[in-house]
């Protein structure tokens, strides 16, 4: 099984771009994407220094753009992803990446939705000297026991014993001095302290623009930032990303559902190798693919074609399906074939030892078949109900 990721803020390097721009309809899709950001991708993306491609009004719709377009070279034609990808992913910007890739919404719709929440996110940053600074190694507790004692919060929780702490940076000053036991600290090339509480106005921002926006269900399992579960509701997925600019990313629960859904190989699109990195030290088994350069494609297609498995929810319209957040046992409502539902009436739910999820018919409709029964073990983004999405008369 195939997971296709995008990376996050501070993969960026200098002239990453260059070897893309060779490729004619590469350069051609990028400066399609830069006028709809009113952003210069081509230069940023390969004669602008570090400094300038750490802002990040800048850096985010440059990682957007670069993994939309590799994607669109990995997959000529879209539909031929969904019968080989079982799920996406993206660390916290590269959400967007993801959302756009699994037909959420559009590459244009996520352009322009990048341009403003890397602007509002420099805004919110602007207030108060901040930053972000990967935590290595250490025990777990006590990491997280250290950046509590100097007022920090863990951004992101990637797993494979890396926390990366936020806050001012005095608050990073203090933890440079008295860093937890048996950790290396490493500054991140970020401007703020993202996915914290400092990015509030942001996501007051970012709602407004998102509630004017139109989506669509994903065409392939779809894994959040927010807890690692499967997310089959665009307008869900929209939120959460909005949401997500002022909380933690827990991409190590993203890598358990990705365990928990068996995946063999997972394939990064530019700029590529921060999470196959994560990912040969948290799953251990699972092939890596990141793809750096156009050059490497061919080799990618491969890896795709070993791999590949389509989703579940590609053989049915995604509209009528009713699909499981996560692994677990699932705990069947009260409901037959015929019962008619509301939009957010619940379906049921499903346990594990971690967690639990009520699971709720978004769209509503009428019950046309379970395609689980009453404790059933399920996997991520496994089908649980069919609806019709109209009341069936009697």
């Amino acid at each position: 099984m195939l997971v296709i990721v995008a990376p996050g803020q501070g993969s960026q390097t200098p002239g990453f771009l260059a070897p893309w721009l060779e490729e004619p309809a590469f350069a051609n899709r990028i400066e399609w994407l830069s006028a709809v950001a009113q952003v210069d991708l081509v230069h940023y993306g390969t004669e602008a220094d570090a400094d300038t491609i750490r802002d990040t009004a800048i850096a985010q719709p440059l990682l957007v753009a670069s993994g939309l377009v590799a994607a669109v070279a990995l997959f000529p034609q879209p539909a031929d992803a969904f019968n080989t990808v079982a799920a996406v992913a993206g660390h916290s910007v590269g959400e967007i990446t993801a959302a756009a890739g699994a037909r959420v919404i559009t590459a244009e719709q996520a352009m322009v939705f990048v341009r403003e929440r890397g602007r509002a996110m420099a805004q919110a940053s602007s207030t108060t000297p901040t930053g972000m600074t990967a935590v290595l190694g250490g025990d777990t507790e006590h990491v997280l026991q250290v950046l509590e004692k100097h007022g920090l919060t863990p951004a992101n929780v990637n797993g494979a014993g890396q926390i990366v702490a936020a806050g001012t940076l005095a608050q990073l000053d203090a933890l440079k001095e008295d860093p937890p036991e048996g950790a290396r600290l490493r500054p991140l090339q970020v401007a703020g302290a993202f996915h914290t509480h400092h990015m509030a106005p942001a996501v007051e921002t970012l709602r407004n623009y998102a509630s004017a926006m139109t989506t669509r269900d994903p065409r392939t399992r779809l894994l959040s930032n927010r807890d690692g579960h499967v997310v089959h509701d665009g307008r869900d997925v929209l939120n959460r990303i909005v949401e997500q600019v002022s909380n933690p990313v827990r991409w190590d629960l993203c890598q358990t559902t990705m365990s928990d859904l068996g995946i063999t190989g997972l394939l990064e699109v530019p700029p590529a190798g921060t999470l196959s990195g994560l990912a040969r030290r948290a799953l251990p088994g699972i092939e890596t693919f990141a793809l750096k350069t156009p050059d490497q494609l061919d080799d990618a297609r491969k890896f795709v074609e070993k791999h590949g498995d389509p989703s579940p929810m590609t053989d049915s319209p995604t509209w009528r399906l009713v699909v499981a957040p996560m692994k677990g046992t699932f705990k069947a409502a009260s409901l037959k074939a015929g019962s008619q539902l509301s939009p957010g009436d619940l379906v049921g739910s499903v346990n594990s030892l971690r967690d639990s999820q009520d699971v709720h018919a978004n769209h509503g409709g009428t019950v046309l078949e379970w395609l689980v029964e009453d404790g059933d073990p399920v996997a991520p983004g496994q089908p649980l109900v069919r609806l019709h999405p109209e009341a069936v008369a009697s």
